[in-house]
């Protein structure tokens, strides 16, 4: 785990040194409605990492992974930071850490944003998963399913948010052919225009 942790934390600090690359907010929805996703997220992470008390049978390993699958796992979760780095620099200074709309935003349906509409969520999710199989207890999968839970609840706000503040025809066409967060997966709803709009950023 001692190689998964570092990618994790070169990840983190590379991520928060780029923070200030960002243009300027103009609007975002009330903090409170920001609480939910955050906290699952953060639940999830300690989960993940077993930063909590191990006893119990909960934090019994399911398996030994060994070497090839450790290995395997680890370049899965380099491949997920590699493409939230590449959806990062795509959208440029359009990216923001929570949900705000920028003076200057528009729709980005090309690279990354073309596979999903959130790559560095799903980007994120796959290292998660990729860390849970490493580790190999029941917890660390919850703490996985419960990140990406966080992640799909902060998407769904995105797009929310950014529907009212852009307008929702603007996002009906990039939302039916892109995917929220899992490639070659978009799932219909009766009510189409409440999954809208293709949020462009992460």
């Amino acid at each position: 785990m001692t190689v998964m942790a570092a990618l994790w934390g070169v990840w983190w600090v590379s991520w928060l040194a780029a923070a200030f690359w960002s243009d300027r907010s103009v609007d975002r929805p009330p903090a409170s409605n920001q609480m939910l996703y955050r906290l699952l997220a953060m639940a999830g992470l300690l989960l993940l990492f077993g930063a909590y008390d191990r006893g119990g049978d909960a934090d019994v390993r399911l398996w030994q992974s060994g070497r090839a699958v450790d290995t395997a796992m680890i370049a899965a979760a380099a491949a997920g930071f590699a493409f939230t780095w590449w959806a990062r620099l795509h959208i440029g200074r359009l990216w923001s850490s929570s949900v705000t709309r920028k003076s200057n935003h528009q729709i980005i349906d090309t690279g990354p944003y073309g596979i999903v509409r959130h790559p560095i969520y799903s980007g994120i999710t796959l290292a998660a998963f990729a860390t849970a199989v490493m580790r190999g207890t029941p917890l660390a999968f919850a703490g996985a399913a419960i990140m990406t839970a966080g992640w799909y609840v902060k998407a769904r706000l995105e797009e929310r948010f950014l529907r009212a503040q852009l307008g929702a025809d603007r996002y009906g066409a990039y939302a039916s052919r892109v995917p929220m967060l899992i490639p070659f997966v978009t799932l219909h709803h009766a009510h189409t225009q409440r999954q809208q709009p293709g949020e462009p950023r992460p």
